[in-house]
């Protein structure tokens, strides 16, 4: 009778050398996994996954040339049935989201023992996802949390008086207001942006798309 089983091919994407290599050599001593390749950054990950055609990409998030987030795009575009399994140091809701909106099948921090990485990605060969329990409890908590009101066009006007440096004076002459009404205003868009101050509140609406980005044209 043969003992033949089928093996989950794996390509492992790291820019850590010394990560990557420690993962390659737990992974390939399992008998049901064979690790077909290794890259060091997302551009070298599209060209490993045209030549090994692996069942399971194990991608970093954080690399020079190309992010993981990038790469996992254009792999899915190109391989639909690759599954790509996000390994990171990486636990914030930006990075989580953008992960799973480009198609993760999965989403696994580094200090996840290595014989439940091991099941992870046979997890994701199978077509299941997997999160790691951190992840899975910001993703709940991201979903249960209560839509907030966006700010209103005035709020964002007031806001963005602030983005260029102005007082709260020169913000009511600016829209004909009083400073009175300025300072509510930005006490509403604390509230619905979630901060405590000018400062946070702008960088939290350049963030999400909001307000223009120190870097965008004026024209």
């Amino acid at each position: 009778m043969s003992t033949d089983r089928v093996s989950v091919r794996v390509l492992v994407v790291d820019d850590h050398p010394v990560v990557r290599g420690g993962v390659v050599g737990w992974l390939a001593a399992q008998p049901d996994i064979e690790v077909v390749g290794e890259a060091g950054d997302g551009l070298a990950a599209l060209a490993a996954v045209a030549e090994h055609a692996p069942d399971v990409v194990l991608m970093d998030l954080r690399m020079p040339r190309m992010d993981g987030v990038t790469a996992t795009g254009r792999i899915l575009a190109a391989h639909p049935g690759v599954r790509v399994l996000v390994l990171t140091t990486y636990d914030t809701d930006a990075d989580i989201v953008r992960a799973v909106e480009a198609g993760a099948a999965g989403y696994l921090l580094k200090d996840t023992p290595l014989p439940q990485l091991a099941d992870a990605v046979r997890a994701a060969a199978r077509g299941e996802t997997v999160l790691a329990p951190p992840v899975a409890a910001r993703l709940v908590s991201r979903m249960r949390a209560p839509a907030v009101e966006a700010p209103t066009e005035r709020e964002l006007q007031v806001l963005a008086g602030v983005a260029r440096g102005l007082t709260n004076a020169q913000i009511g002459r600016e829209l004909f207001i009083g400073e009175a009404t300025v300072k509510t205003h930005l006490l509403r868009v604390f509230t619905k942006l979630g901060v405590d101050d000018r400062t946070r509140a702008v960088l939290v609406a350049v963030e999400r798309g909001l307000l223009p980005g120190p870097g965008a044209a004026s024209g």
